[in-house]
C-alpha cells in the first residue's frame, strides 16, 4: 500500500509539472509571437520602407544584391534587429523577394517560408523554419501609402532558444514545487502507512480479509456466546449466542455495565493480567451462565477482553434429575436388600420343615408391604412424582441424620403437571433445610416439608431444626452466589426465586429461625404447576 500510494503520488506530481510546463511553453511562445507581431507592425509603417516597396511597384524593377545590401530598408530592418534582439527582421516586396535579412548574400532572394497570407493582407504568428532555424515569427503585410495595395510583407522571427531560455528560467521554481510535493507526498504517505500498520496490528490487507472471515466462522460457529471488550470496556462485537443468553439488545459500543451485567462478572476485567479467571456463575432469565474473561495481547499491546459465555443450565437440570435417579437407587438397593433378607428367612423356614411358620411369616410381609420410604404422612400426597422424588429426597437425608417428614397440614390431590420447576424449586429449599439441620446445634435434627394446592397453584414451605439465619437480610439470601455456609455455589435460592417469579409466583423467607433451633422457614408459590382433578379427568 506504501508503494502504491507513493507511485500515485509521483504520477500526479508528474503529470501536474508536465502540464504546468505545457502551459508555460505556449505562454511563452505567444509572448514571444506578440513581441515578433509588435515589432513587425512598426517595421510595416516605417515611411523608409513603405515609400521604398511602392517605388519598386511603381516602376516594376527590382533592385540588385549590391543596391540591397547599402539600401534604407536594409539598415532600418538591422538597427531594429539589434535593437529589438530579435532572430531577424526580413522586408520582401509583393513577389515574396527580400529586401533585408541578417544574412546579405540572401538579399533579392524568395523568402524560404510563405509569404502568402501577409500579402493577402492578414497578419499571422507561427512557429517555423527558415534558413536561421526554428522561430517564433511574426507576418504583417506593408500597405502602399497611396492606395489600399499591398507591396510587401514584414517577417519578424525570434529563436525558439529565446523559448527555451525563458521556460528554463520557469522550470526552476516548478521542479522546486514538484520535488517538495513529492517529499511531503512520500513523508504523509510514509506516516500514513506508519499508522495504517499501527491500526491493523501490522497486518496485510490479505490477511485482514482472513482474519474477517476467521471471526465470523469462530463468532458463528461456536456453540458458546463471545463478547470482545475493547480496552475502554466497551463492547465491540457480540454474537448471536451471546445476545440471546444474556438478553442484550445492540449491545455493541455500550460498556458491560450499561448492558446491566452482574458486577461479579464486571470484577472479571480488573483482575490482574496473570490471575487465574476460573469464571463467575451467574444466572440470568433462569439460565445458569458461566462466564470467563481472557485479556487478548498483541506483542505488547492490549487490545482488550474476550468474554465467553456458556449455558449451564442443561447441565444443572441433569445433574438434578441424576440426583434424583441415585437417591431412588438407593431407596431401590435398600427394597432389593430388605426382599432378600425376607426371602431369606422365608427359605430357612422352609428348609427345615416348619411349613406353617413360613407361611405365617408371608402373610405378615404381605400386610406389611414393601420397604416405606422414610416420610411421614406421605400417604397426603396423590402426585406419583412427588412421592418418588420425596422419597427419594427422604432417603438421602436419613442417610444424613436428618429425617424429613411431611407437614401435617400437607393436602395435595392434584397432580404436577410442570415437574422440572417443582423439583428444581422444591429440591433446592429441601437440600438447603438438611444443609441447615446438619450444621445444627441441637439433637433433634429434623426437616419438615409441606404442601397444598389451591386450584392449579402449588405453596411449598420448607422448616428445618437448624440454628437459624440470625440477622441476616432476607434479600442477600436470595443474591447470586450467596451462601451462608461459604461453600457451595449459591445458586440455589436465587435460582428458585427466578423459576417461580418466572410463573407469577414467588419464594420469600417467612421466619429467619432461633440459635439452637427451630431453623428458617421458607416458603413458594408456584401458578399453573398442577392439573386439577377435573382436568384430570378430562384426560
Amino acid at each position: 500500500m506504501l508503494a502504491l500510494q507513493l507511485a500515485v503520488v509521483v504520477i500526479v506530481v508528474v503529470l501536474t509539472a508536465g502540464v504546468y510546463g505545457w502551459l508555460s511553453y505556449q505562454r511563452l511562445v505567444a509572448e514571444i509571437g506578440s513581441k515578433a507581431l509588435a515589432v513587425a507592425q512598426s517595421v510595416a509603417v516605417e515611411d523608409t520602407v513603405r515609400s521604398s516597396l511602392d517605388a519598386a511597384a511603381e516602376s516594376g524593377n527590382a533592385p540588385s544584391n549590391a543596391e540591397l545590401r547599402t539600401g534604407p530598408v536594409q539598415r532600418v530592418a538591422e538597427a531594429l534587429r539589434e535593437r529589438t534582439d530579435s532572430l531577424f527582421v526580413v522586408v520582401t516586396d509583393r513577389y515574396g523577394k527580400r529586401w533585408s535579412h541578417p544574412t546579405a548574400a540572401l538579399l533579392g532572394e524568395t523568402v524560404s517560408t510563405s509569404p502568402e497570407e501577409a500579402l493577402a493582407g492578414r497578419e499571422v504568428m507561427l512557429l517555423e523554419t527558415g534558413t536561421l532555424g526554428p522561430s517564433v515569427r511574426a507576418k504583417v503585410p506593408v500597405w502602399s501609402a497611396h492606395s489600399d495595395a499591398v507591396v510587401g510583407e514584414v517577417s519578424v522571427g525570434f529563436s525558439t532558444d529565446d523559448v527555451g531560455e525563458a521556460l528554463a528560467t520557469a522550470v526552476g521554481p516548478i521542479l522546486g514545487i514538484a520535488a517538495l510535493a513529492l517529499v511531503t507526498g512520500g513523508t504523509g504517505t510514509a506516516l500514513l502507512g506508519r499508522r495504517l500498520r499501527s491500526d491493523t496490528l501490522g497486518l496485510e490487507p490479505a490477511e485482514i480479509g482472513e482474519l474477517v472471515q476467521d471471526q465470523a466462522v469462530v463468532l458463528h460457529g461456536v456453540s458458546e456466546g463471545v463478547i470482545g471488550v475493547g480496552e475502554d470496556a466497551r463492547v465491540t462485537i457480540c454474537n448471536e449466542r451471546a445476545r440471546r443468553l444474556l438478553g442484550l439488545t445492540e449491545p455493541a459500543g455500550r460498556t458491560l455495565a450499561e448492558l446491566g451485567l452482574p458486577p461479579r462478572v464486571l470484577a472479571l476485567l480488573d483482575a490482574p493480567d496473570d490471575a487465574a479467571r476460573p469464571g463467575e456463575q451467574v444466572v440470568v432469565a433462569g439460565s445458569v451462565l458461566i462466564v470467563t474473561a481472557k485479556r487478548v495481547t498483541r506483542g505488547q499491546r492490549r487490545l482488550g477482553w474476550v468474554v465467553v459465555v456458556r449455558d449451564r443450565t442443561d447441565v444443572e437440570a441433569l445433574s438434578r434429575q441424576l440426583d434424583a435417579v441415585g437417591a431412588l437407587s438407593t431407596a431401590l438397593r435398600a427394597q432389593r436388600h430388605e426382599f432378600a433378607n425376607r426371602l431369606h428367612a422365608v427359605s430357612g423356614l422352609l428348609r427345615i420343615g416348619r411349613h406353617d411358620d413360613a407361611a405365617g411369616y408371608l402373610e405378615e410381609a404381605l400386610e406389611a408391604g414393601p420397604l416405606k420410604y422414610p416420610v411421614d404422612f406421605a400417604g397426603r400426597l396423590e402426585d406419583p412424582f412427588l412421592q418418588a422424588f420425596l422419597g427419594a429426597k427422604a432417603m438421602r437425608s436419613a442417610e444424613m441424620g436428618v429425617p424429613l417428614r411431611l407437614g401435617a397440614a400437607t393436602l395435595l390431590d392434584g397432580r404436577v403437571r410442570d415437574p422440572q420447576n417443582v423439583t428444581t424449586v422444591l429440591g433446592n429449599l429441601v437440600d438447603n433445610a438438611v444443609a441447615a439441620a446438619v450444621r445444627g446445634l441441637g439433637r433433634d435434627r429434623w426437616a419438615e416439608v409441606e404442601i397444598l394446592e389451591d386450584g392449579t397453584t402449588l405453596y411449598l414451605t420448607v422448616h428445618d431444626s437448624g440454628d437459624g439465619l440470625g440477622t441476616a437480610d432476607p434479600e442477600q439470601l436470595f443474591a447470586e452466589g450467596y451462601s451462608a455456609t461459604g461453600r457451595g455455589e449459591g445458586f440455589g435460592l436465587s435460582l428458585s426465586r427466578q423459576i417461580a417469579r418466572s410463573l407469577g409466583g414467588d419464594v420469600w423467607l417467612v421466619s429467619t429461625g432461633a440459635p439452637g433451633g427451630p431453623g428458617a422457614v421458607f416458603c413458594a408459590r408456584l401458578p399453573g404447576v398442577l392439573e386439577t382433578h377435573a382436568g384430570i379427568a378430562d384426560e
